[in-house]
């Protein structure tokens, strides 16, 4: 089996010699570079499975060369080296494409780590891409653009947060970023932050200790815990109320943990990925999303297109669709009519792909001689003019919520009346009017599934249940 090369670029002697000498006892063959002239000399003259740099150089910057192998040696992992408490220049690296950073004085245990997981990254890069070639269905311009950043940023180990409507495929993007990346062989662990009680989300976080409530009859491992060594998708991360907000702050900050009822904080080695349809960074305005946080989890963002926006995309999306319910019902696929596809294509789709896969799968109960036609897609007429998209919920200014996050934001009823028809005599009539058209707006254009208009609306089931009783909607 042949050695790996190292190259190691820092102006000091003493730490060119201390990880040359650290390195070779890692069976790696290292060569060193003063400047950035000699670094790029270097590169030029050979394949490294690994770099390291200095931030500060004679002739330049790390981030020059950063740049330089993100732009011609994309398969190189590079990892800057920092001087200590420098998080700015370490974020900014792992911005410009570094997988890591290191920061003097250099940790022997850490360097090891970081060298084992470079290693892998390198090795398995190539493979991971074929394999995941297949997943990410379309060959739009935006897909390729997408498929092109998560190869990047899958190198990184930078915490990355995905924006896009519901239903663009989020999470699948995330699996993909772990999959692509040295952690693949580690736990992935997604987590709907949504969907976990208020008063339940610590335990669930971070684990407990028996003992340590009422109902802990044994020690419990938390979903950081579970996630150790790989990732954790945090799904819907802006349903974190205030208070888990500020404990998930200090976990990323501290890499570390301390379970309900422990004595002290055990460490942790996660990567963080995070998602949500709404915006985030609106909510950071309105103050009921924390700012120090929100620029932790979106040190890299990556937007995931809605589908109306890759049309082209369509008829391939549409094909999988199909061959996938023929291949659960054991039989031959249906076969969409020149018309049914035409329809199909000049569909907004509000509920992006997850919708596309619904209105399929109802056309293929409904259709005659497994061919599908117009009428059975039973598509909404002027969708797109009604409004109701999740980018439309997400973007809509709310006022933040006060005290309570079982209600955390009604988006979707904020929408003051036209100036022409003066101040209403009777508000709560007026607001219950208001949310009562949004409500069924959402319902018929998704054919009242409940749960596909829960998420337009940026509601969970359980809030729209509690207003379709609430209004007396049957």
């Amino acid at each position: 089996m042949s050695k790996h090369y190292a190259l190691v670029i820092d102006d000091e002697r003493d730490i060119r010699e201390l990880l040359t000498l650290t390195l070779g006892r890692m069976d790696l063959i290292v060569e060193t570079a003063a400047t950035v002239a000699e670094a790029r000399q270097r590169l030029a003259e050979r394949r490294y499975a690994l770099c390291f740099t200095d931030m500060r150089l004679p002739d330049g910057s790390g981030q020059d060369i950063i740049a330089l192998v993100a732009a011609q040696y994309p398969e190189t992992p590079i990892a800057m080296i920092t001087a200590y408490g420098n998080v700015d220049a370490a974020v900014d690296a792992l911005k410009a494409g570094a997988f890591d950073f290191v920061s003097k004085p250099v940790d022997i245990s850490v360097l090891r780590r970081l060298v084992q997981t470079a290693l892998k990254l390198s090795e398995e890069k190539r493979a991971e891409q074929t394999s995941s070639s297949g997943k990410l269905i379309g060959d739009s311009a935006p897909m390729n653009e997408l498929r092109a950043t998560i190869a990047k940023v899958a190198r990184s180990q930078a915490p990355v947060y995905i924006a896009g409507e519901s239903g663009t495929g989020k999470e699948l993007v995330a699996r993909l970023i772990h999959e692509l990346g040295p952690r693949s062989s580690a736990p992935f662990v997604p987590v709907n932050c949504g969907a976990i009680p208020s008063e339940l989300m610590e335990s669930e976080f971070f684990g407990h200790k028996r003992g340590s409530f009422t109902g802990a009859q044994t020690d419990k491992d938390g979903l950081f815990h579970a996630a150790q060594g790989g990732t954790l998708f945090l799904d819907e991360v802006a349903e974190l109320p205030m208070h888990m907000q500020v404990k998930l702050l200090r976990v990323i900050q501290e890499k570390a943990v301390r379970p309900i009822g422990a004595r002290a904080e055990v460490g942790v080695d996660v990567r963080i990925l995070s998602a949500t349809h709404k915006n985030l960074a609106r909510l950071v305005e309105l103050g009921s999303f924390r700012q120090d946080l929100f620029y932790r989890i979106n040190v890299i963002e990556l937007k995931v297109p809605p589908l109306r926006d890759r049309r082209e995309d369509i008829p391939k999306l549409a094909g999988r669709v199909l061959e996938r319910l023929a291949k659960d019902n054991g039989t031959s696929p249906a076969r969409l009519e020149p018309e049914a596809l035409k329809a199909l294509l000049s569909y907004d789709f509000p509920g992006n792909v997850r919708e596309l896969e619904n209105v399929l799968e109802r056309a293929v109960a409904l259709c005659e001689n497994n061919s599908i036609g117009v009428g059975d897609l039973r598509l909404a007429a002027g969708e797109r003019a009604a409004g109701v998209t999740a980018e439309a919920w997400a973007n809509t200014p709310t006022p933040p919520a006060g005290g309570s996050h079982a209600e955390p934001r009604q988006s979707a009823f904020a929408a003051e009346p036209p100036e022409d028809e003066g101040f209403p005599s009777d508000l709560a009539a007026a607001v219950a009017e208001t949310e009562r058209a949004a409500i069924m707006k959402a319902l018929e254009a998704t054919r009242w599934n409940r749960t596909a208009a829960a998420k337009q609306l940026g509601l969970t089931l359980r809030q729209l249940r509690y207003r379709l009783e609430k209004l007396g909607i049957e």
